[in-house]
C-alpha cells in the first residue's frame, strides 16, 4: 500500500469518526458548537459537510422509514407545528404591542412632568400676583361693585357707586398707576351708562313692537272667548225658554260654574321705560325722553299700518290687525302706569291715524276679495278688533260703517260660492243610491241632516234612498245658514231670522231647485239617474223644514214660533213641482228612449209570405226596457207617478204602431204582417198585465189599467184580423169593439192593407181558406168603399 492510500484510507476512519461522534451528539441533543467551531479552527470544514451530508441522508432514510410507519402521526405534528408557529407570531405582536403601549405610557408621563413644573411656575407668579392685589383691594371692590351694578342693569347703584368713589378714595389711591386709571374711567362709566339706558330701551323698542301682535292676538282672542260665553248662555237661556213650555226644568237654572274662568291678564315688560324714564328724569332730560318715545312710537305705528305685500290680504289680515290692536294695548297701559310719559290727547292722536288708515285699506281690500268666506272672516275678525280697542276705552265708529256697507257684496258671493258647490256635487255625482259601510258614514251623512226617521245605525251594508248629492247639497245649505247668521250676528241686528229666513228661500229656489231643474232638462241622463233625481228632490223637500229650525236655532227663534201658520219656507212648494218636472221628465226621456226602438219598425217585412211565430226584435227590446223602467222605477218613484210613466210609454207604443201604418213609409202590407204586429201586441199586453197586477198598481185603483193604453192599436189590429172588417161601420159594433179608432186613420190604414196570397203557391191553399180570404177581402173591400162614403 503507497502512502497516499493510508492517508485516504486515514481520513476516512478519520470522518467516520467525526461522522459517529457528531451523529451522536445530535442524537442526544447536545450542542453541536464545539465540533463545528473545532472542524473550522482546525480548517477541515470540509470533513464536517461531508459528515453532515451523510448524516442527512441517514435521517432522510430514516425520516422516510418513520414516515412509512407513522405518516398520520407525522401530518398531525406538521400541523401543531404550523400552530405553534401562528402562536409565536401572535405572542412576537403581542410583544410588539406591549412595547408600543409601554413607550405612549412613558411619553404621557413626561408631557405630563412637563405641565406639573410649569403649573408649578405659574403657582408661583400667582402668588406674587396675589400680594400685589391685596394693595389695591379696597378701592378695586368699590369698582367691582359698580361693574356688578351695571351688569346687572343697576344703573342708579352704579351712579352711587361712582360718586362714593370719587368723593371718599380716588385721591387716597397710593398706586398711582391705578389712580390715574380710576380717575380717566369714572366719566368712561358715566356716559356708558346713559347710552346703556338709550341703549336699553331702543331693544326695549324692537321687542315691544314683536311682542305688539302676540298681545294683540291674546287679546282679540280673549274677545272672541267672551263673545262665545254669551252666545252659549244665550243658547241655554232659549232651552230654558223651551223647556218651561214642556215643563219646569231644573237644570235650566243651575249655576254653570265649570266655564266661569277669569280672564287672563296680558303680561308684557314695561320696566326699560320706567327704568329709562326715571333715570333721564333724575338727569333732568325727562321732557327730551317723553318727546323721544312718543316720536318713535309713532313712527313704529305708521310702520304697522302698512300691509304687506307679499302675500294675499286675507293671508295677513290677521297680523296686520293684531299689531295694531297690541299698539294700542300698550298704549293703554304706559298712559295709566308711566307717570306721565304719555298724554292722553298723544293717544287720541296715534288712534285717530290708526283708524283712518285701517278703514282705507278695509276699503280697498274688501272691493277686490271675490270669496264670500274670506269676506266673512274678515269682518269677524275686524268686529272682534274694533271690540277689544272698545274694551280698553277707545273708540271706533268708521269700522263699524265700513263693514256694514259689506252687506250685500257679502251675499252676493255667497251665493255665488254655494252655487258653485252645488254645481261641482251634482256634476261628481253618478246619481246611483248610495251604500253606508261604515257606521261613522252613516253618522255624517244621514243622521247628521236627520235624513231617515230611523232611531239608530241600521244593519250595514245600508242602501240609502239617495245619491251623493244629497249629504253635500245638506252640507252646503247647512254652510250657507251658518255663514249668513254668522255674517249677519257680526252687524250687530237683533232680528236677523227674517233676513235668514228669505235669503235660505231665494237659495233653495234660484241655486238648488234651478241646479235640479238643469239637470232634468239638460238631456244628458239616463232614465235611472233622473228617477234618483226625482227621489233626490223628494228627500230634499221634506228636508227643508230641518233648514228652517237650524236657521232658527242660530237666529234665537223659539221653535215654537216655527210651528205657526205660514211659517215655513215657499222653496218647499218650487221643490214639490220641481220633483213633477222630474216625472214629467221621466216620460219623456222613456218615451225618446222607445223611439229609439220603434225605428226598427219601418224597417220589418210588410208583406211576409207566412205567418211568424215570435216576436219581432224591437218589441222583445222595448219589453227589456220597460222592465228596466220599472224596477229602477218603483224603488223611489211613488207609485202613482210611476204609473204615469209606464201608462206614458205604453200609450206612446200604441201611438207609434199607428203612426208607423199611417206614414208613407209602409206603402202595402198584408195579413201576415198584421198577424206579426198582433204577436208583438200580445207580447206588450202581457206585460202591461203582469205589470198592472204583480208591482202593486193595481192597489191605486185607476179607472185605466195599463192595458187600457193600447186599446186604440188592439181594437185596429183586431179589425185588420177580423172576418167581418165591414162590421166597422155598424154604429152598435162600432161603439162595443172599436170605439176608440178614428174611421180617417182606419180608411188610411185599410186602403194599404191587401189581403190576397202573393205566393206562387198560394192556388194550393184548402178551398174552405180561399173562400175564407175572399170573403174577408169582399168585406174588406166594402169596408173601404163605406169609409170613402163615409168621409
Amino acid at each position: 500500500m503507497t502512502a497516499q492510500t493510508k492517508k485516504r484510507g486515514a481520513a476516512e476512519n478519520g470522518d467516520g469518526g467525526v461522522s459517529l461522534g457528531l451523529a451522536a451528539f445530535i442524537a442526544n441533543n447536545e450542542d453541536v458548537g464545539p465540533i463545528v467551531r473545532h472542524a473550522f479552527e482546525s480548517g477541515k470544514p470540509e470533513a464536517l459537510l461531508h459528515s453532515l451530508h451523510n448524516i442527512v441522508k441517514m435521517k432522510e432514510v430514516e425520516i422516510e422509514e418513520i414516515c412509512r410507519l407513522h405518516y398520520e402521526e407525522f401530518i398531525l405534528a406538521v400541523d401543531e407545528l404550523r400552530g405553534v408557529l401562528v402562536d409565536a407570531d401572535e405572542l412576537k405582536g403581542t410583544l410588539s404591542d406591549e412595547n408600543l403601549r409601554l413607550q405612549e405610557v412613558a411619553s404621557a408621563l413626561l408631557l405630563k412632568l412637563d405641565e406639573l413644573l410649569e403649573i408649578y411656575s405659574v403657582n408661583s407668579n400667582v402668588g406674587e400676583a396675589l400680594a400685589t392685589l391685596k394693595i389695591c383691594l379696597q378701592v378695586t371692590n368699590l369698582c367691582k361693585i359698580c361693574n356688578r351694578d351695571i351688569a346687572e342693569a343697576k344703573l342708579l347703584s352704579a351712579l352711587k357707586t361712582l360718586e362714593l368713589i370719587e368723593k371718599d378714595y380716588l385721591q387716597n389711591i397710593p398706586l398711582k398707576l391705578l389712580k390715574k386709571v380710576i380717575h380717566k374711567q369714572v366719566p368712561m362709566v358715566k356716559l356708558y351708562i346713559e347710552k346703556k339706558v338709550c341703549s336699553e330701551f331702543n331693544e326695549w323698542l324692537v321687542y315691544i313692537r314683536r311682542t305688539a301682535k302676540e298681545i294683540g292676538q291674546v287679546a282679540i282672542d280673549q274677545t272672541s272667548l267672551t263673545h262665545q260665553k254669551d252666545e252659549g248662555m244665550c243658547a241655554r237661556q232659549r232651552e230654558a225658554e223651551e223647556s218651561s213650555r214642556v215643563g219646569f226644568d231644573v237644570n235650566a237654572y243651575t249655576l254653570d260654574v265649570e266655564h266661569m274662568s277669569e280672564e287672563a291678564m296680558l303680561e308684557f315688560d314695561l320696566a326699560p321705560v320706567y327704568r329709562a324714564h326715571h333715570i333721564h328724569i333724575g338727569l333732568g332730560l325727562g321732557e327730551k325722553f317723553r318727546e323721544y318715545y312718543y316720536n318713535n312710537r309713532l313712527m313704529q305705528l305708521n310702520l304697522d299700518l302698512q300691509i304687506s305685500t307679499s302675500q294675499p290680504f286675507v293671508e295677513s289680515y290677521q297680523p296686520f290687525l293684531a299689531q295694531v290692536a297690541g299698539f294700542f294695548i300698550i298704549e293703554d297701559r304706559v298712559l295709566r302706569t308711566a307717570d306721565g310719559l304719555l298724554s292722553e290727547s298723544q293717544v287720541d292722536t296715534m288712534l285717530e291715524t290708526a283708524i283712518s288708515k285701517v278703514t282705507q285699506i278695509l276699503e280697498e281690500q274688501f272691493s277686490r276679495i271675490d270669496a264670500a268666506n274670506h269676506l266673512l272672516l274678515i269682518k269677524g275678525y275686524v268686529s272682534l278688533f274694533g271690540a277689544t280697542l272698545k274694551k280698553y276705552g277707545y273708540r271706533s265708529m268708521s269700522l263699524v260703517e265700513i263693514l256694514d256697507k259689506t252687506r250685500d257684496k257679502y251675499l252676493e258671493l255667497l251665493l255665488s260660492d254655494c252655487r258653485k258647490k252645488l254645481n261641482y256635487a251634482f256634476s261628481k255625482d253618478s246619481y246611483e243610491r248610495m251604500v253606508i259601510k261604515k257606521e261613522n258614514e252613516y253618522d255624517t251623512n244621514i243622521a247628521a241632516f236627520q235624513l231617515e226617521p230611523v232611531e239608530g245605525v241600521p244593519n250595514l251594508p245600508y242602501v240609502a234612498p239617495f245619491s251623493s248629492s244629497v249629504p253635500n247639497a245638506c252640507r252646503i245649505v247647512r254652510s250657507f245658514i251658518e255663514e249668513l247668521v254668522s255674517y249677519l250676528s257680526h252687524s250687530g241686528s237683533t232680528n236677523i231670522y227674517d233676513v235668514v229666513k228669505s235669503y235660505l228661500d231665494k237659495f233653495l229656489i234660484e241655486t238648488l231647485n234651478d241646479g235640479f231643474l238643469n239637470l232634468i232638462h239638460g238631456g244628458s241622463l239616463e232614465f235611472p239617474q233622473v228617477v234618483q233625481i226625482a227621489g233626490n228632490i223628494a228627500i230634499l223637500e221634506q228636508s227643508c223644514d230641518m233648514f228652517l229650525w237650524h236657521a232658527a236655532r242660530l237666529c234665537g227663534v223659539p221653535r215654537g214660533l216655527l210651528e205657526k201658520p205660514h211659517s215655513g219656507l215657499a222653496a218647499r212648494a218650487v221643490l214639490k213641482a220641481s220633483q213633477n218636472a222630474a216625472y214629467s221628465g221621466l216620460i219623456t226621456l222613456v218615451n225618446s228612449k222607445i223611439d229609439e226602438f220603434m225605428l226598427q219598425l219601418t224597417s220589418i217585412n210588410w208583406t211576409l209570405e207566412e205567418t211568424p211565430e215570435h216576436a219581432n226584435d224591437y218589441m222583445n227590446e222595448v219589453i227589456i226596457y220597460l222592465h228596466e223602467v220599472v224596477s229602477s222605477g218603483q224603488q223611489i218613484v211613488p207609485r202613482d207617478a210611476l204609473f204615469k210613466v209606464v201608462s206614458g210609454a205604453l200609450s206612446h207604443i200604441s201611438d207609434s204602431i199607428t203612426t208607423v201604418l199611417l206614414s208613407d213609409r209602409v206603402k202595402r202590407f198584408n195579413a201576415n204582417a198584421v198577424a206579426s204586429i198582433d204577436i208583438d201586441l200580445k207580447v206588450l199586453e202581457g206585460f202591461a198585465d203582469d205589470t198592472y197586477h204583480m208591482t202593486g198598481f193595481s192597489d191605486l185603483r185607476k179607472e185605466t189599467s195599463f192595458r187600457d193604453c193600447l186599446v186604440e192599436i188592439r181594437q185596429l189590429i183586431n179589425l185588420l184580423l177580423s172576418n167581418q172588417p165591414e162590421s166597422f161601420v155598424n154604429p152598435v159594433t162600432r161603439e162595443q169593439s172599436y170605439g176608440a179608432l178614428d174611421h180617417k186613420k182606419v180608411a188610411i190604414i185599410c186602403d194599404k192593407f191587401k189581403d190576397a196570397p202573393d205566393s206562387l203557391f198560394g192556388s194550393l191553399s184548402s178551398r174552405a181558406t180561399v173562400q175564407m180570404q175572399s170573403a174577408r177581402k169582399k168585406s174588406l173591400d166594402v169596408l173601404k168603399r163605406r169609409l170613402k162614403d163615409f168621409s
